[in-house]
């Protein structure tokens, strides 16, 4: 017997999505010197990075960090064959930690660079020194590098998962919904009204960020 689960919340699905087609555009502007819209972009990624983070925080079940951050016992257990749960397996829980660490890292060290010859900068530049946003931007450019180390695991676990496992992880993030063995209990989902509770602040701190963060 299954059980179909609403397993991932909308929220969760459009910022995995959109964080999948703002990465490329985000290479292909700075690659190609389009830094306005590269720095466009960027913004809207620390908006949907801050939303995250709050739904995280006090979204649905399984968008909960504590569902799925997990210490070293469980993840060693899960490795060695222990149950998965729903959402993020142990293993799965850090990767997306990970991600939206470097995902704010990198959005981070690029509000304070600016480039070798000081014609473009990001919007907080001012406040540092010229050799402090010169580092901001070889961070900037090294964070890159290991997002996509990340994203190679992602992938590289996805086809694993497809392949041996015979567990499709891609059409549940479109869906939303999920079929697991036996009779398991429909995980908490969050109300429409608290995704826009967390989207408001979300979007008026990377608008701040845009501003300059300035302070009254």
């Amino acid at each position: 017997m299954t059980t179909t689960l609403r397993l991932w919340d909308l929220p969760v699905r459009l910022v995995h999505w959109t964080f999948v087609l703002l990465l490329p555009a985000l290479w292909w502007t700075g690659e190609e010197g389009d830094l306005d819209r590269h720095k466009t972009i960027g913004l809207v990624m620390i908006g949907l990075v801050a939303f995250r983070i709050l739904w995280g925080l006090v979204g649905s079940a399984t968008a909960r960090f504590a569902s799925f951050i997990r210490g070293p016992g469980a993840i060693l257990a899960y490795l060695r064959g222990g149950p998965a749960g729903l959402g993020h397996n142990p293993v799965g829980g850090w990767s997306v930690a990970i991600m939206l660490l470097l995902l704010g890292g990198q959005a981070g060290f690029g509000l304070f660079a600016q480039d070798v010859d000081g014609l473009e900068s990001g919007p907080l530049s001012y406040l540092v020194s010229y050799d402090a946003a010169d580092s901001a931007r070889e961070w900037h450019n090294l964070g890159f590098d290991l997002i996509l180390i990340v994203i190679g695991l992602h992938i590289a676990a996805i086809l694993f998962y497809r392949l041996v496992k015979r567990d499709n992880l891609v059409t549940p993030m479109i869906t939303g919904k999920r079929e697991v063995e036996g009779v398991v209990a429909q995980p908490k989902l969050a109300p429409a009204w608290l995704a826009i509770a967390c989207a408001l602040p979300a979007a008026g701190f990377a608008w701040w960020i845009s501003k300059g963060a300035p302070l009254p």
